[in-house]
């Protein structure tokens, strides 16, 4: 049997930013991230140039696993609709997770507010491809007007991410007919 190798400063400064970054907001100090990694404050500053760089890292760390468990596989078979639809349903089975608070790349922009901030560019990054998912998708179902659509879903996806974030509203069973509406108004196959 073979031992995992033990995680690097890095990578556990890296986890515990985009944790925390979750779980209490952008505004973390320093010191609870060196505290969360098990590191010194020289070990971050080392390794990043600021912990605006570290959450940045943080979160570009987590994208991919984000895609993962919202979008579908490609090849998977589903039509147009059916893949986006699968987004909304994994939305909906996310969101009645106990530490379900929303979309974090959602939570950065608007905890940031400020579009230059390394990290408020990652979560930008990460939410237009979603916004270009659901155009693609748009596009191979035959919507007239894809951008107009992909735009409807976004606010759909991020306005329930929020409602469920902050415990003002269950999403199953909401969600994903909300999106079917939007397929059905814009004449997606």
């Amino acid at each position: 049997m073979t031992e995992q190798a033990k995680p690097t400063f890095r990578e556990r400064l890296l986890e515990a930013a985009a944790t925390l970054a979750y779980r209490d907001g952008v505004t973390i100090s320093v010191e609870a991230l060196c505290k969360a990694a098990g590191v010194s404050k020289r070990s971050v500053y080392q390794l990043f140039e600021s912990k605006d760089d570290l959450l940045a890292a943080g979160l570009e760390r987590r994208a991919a696993s984000y895609a993962a468990r919202l979008l579908p596989e490609a090849g998977d078979g589903l039509s147009a609709r059916g893949r986006i639809l699968h987004v909304f349903e994994q939305l909906e089975s996310q969101a009645g997770a106990p530490e379900f608070r929303g979309c974090a790349y959602q939570a950065v922009q608007i905890g940031l507010r400020d579009q230059r901030h390394p990290a408020s560019r990652v979560a930008h990054r990460v939410k237009g491809n979603l916004m270009a998912f659901f155009r693609a998708e748009a596009e191979q179902g035959g919507v007239s007007d894809p951008g107009r659509l992909a735009r409807q879903l976004m606010v759909v996806f991020d306005g329930a991410s929020a409602r469920a974030g902050i415990g003002a509203d269950k999403l199953t069973g909401l969600v994903a007919p909300m999106a079917a509406f939007l397929l059905d108004a814009a004449g997606m196959r």
